[in-house]
């Protein structure tokens, strides 16, 4: 004990940071919230960047709220989740679905990419950015943006999500993928297929580049101009520090994760709940 006092006279108790938010509208926002108010808690300083036509992201006393204009308004935004989640409890043929689905994505990509380059050109927050000396991002991959802006500041990003389309998440972090034992979102396979099953599941990973390039393409060349050099989808987000999954093992099927994935499902279940009425 006596050698040991000398070194841990040098050693000074953990620092609070100063953490920079960009997150994804509607339920996305919800969970990531949570995680806020803990951070909060524990003396970390909190910024939140988000659209003004935000629909759920609000003021609190835990974070510093900033909003940057869009073109698009909320009641538009508003308009789009309604008819986004409607689609999801569609019990349509699949491949009615999967066009559908097609139509969804190259909708809500128009939308994110317009306000992600309403941010990135933003010269009054960039220049807040800049000189805020924030120690980490936050942010949801699902969009982008937030990694641009990490990469753009050399900030240390942390993705907060559940997963992202055409498993971009798992090609990223540079995990196996194989599709005749992992389902493909929207499948509605489990991880025991049948042989039409595993067809089916080969056929949509097939179909997965053409839907993503709908989606991804206009943030593609976004990013590349505005870190001027090429990047793809795969390179934008390859760089996250670490994938805060919402998901839990116990109730997914076996998949291959990477050692910088970790898994936060179930992140509310400690939260007392109002019981249920008679």
């Amino acid at each position: 004990v006596a050698l040991l006092l000398p070194f841990l006279c040098f050693l000074s108790p953990a620092a609070a940071g100063r953490l920079l938010v960009i997150p994804m509208e509607g339920s996305h926002w919800l969970s990531m919230k949570k995680v806020l108010m803990e951070l909060s808690k524990r003396g970390h300083q909190i910024v939140v960047i988000a659209p003004d036509n935000k629909i759920l992201i609000d003021s609190s006393d835990v974070y510093e709220l900033k909003t940057y204009p869009v073109p698009l308004t909320k009641e538009d935004m508003e308009e789009q989740l309604r008819f986004f989640s409607a689609r999801v409890f569609s019990q349509e043929p699949f491949l009615v679905r999967f066009w559908k689905r097609l139509e969804d994505y190259r909708k809500s990509g128009t939308t994110f990419h317009s306000s992600c380059k309403s941010l990135l050109y933003n010269q009054e927050l960039l220049k807040y950015i800049g000189e805020g000396h924030f120690d980490a991002l936050l942010t949801d991959p699902v969009t982008p943006c937030g990694q641009i802006i990490a990469l753009h500041f050399s900030i240390p990003s942390v993705f907060f999500l559940r997963m992202v389309p055409c498993a971009l998440e798992v090609r990223a972090a540079q995990g196996p993928d194989p599709p005749s034992y992992v389902p493909r979102m929207f499948s509605e396979n489990t991880d025991h297929m049948t042989f039409s099953q595993r067809v089916k599941n080969f056929l949509i990973a097939l179909s997965e580049s053409f839907i993503c390039n709908i989606a991804y393409s206009p943030f593609e060349e976004l990013a590349s101009e505005f870190l001027q050099k090429p990047m793809t989808m795969t390179e934008i987000l390859s760089q996250g520090s670490i994938w805060l999954r919402r998901i839990d093992f116990v109730f997914e099927y076996p998949m291959p994760v990477m050692p910088n994935m970790v898994f936060i499902g179930g992140i509310h279940c400690g939260e007392k709940k109002k019981p249920l009425s008679q």
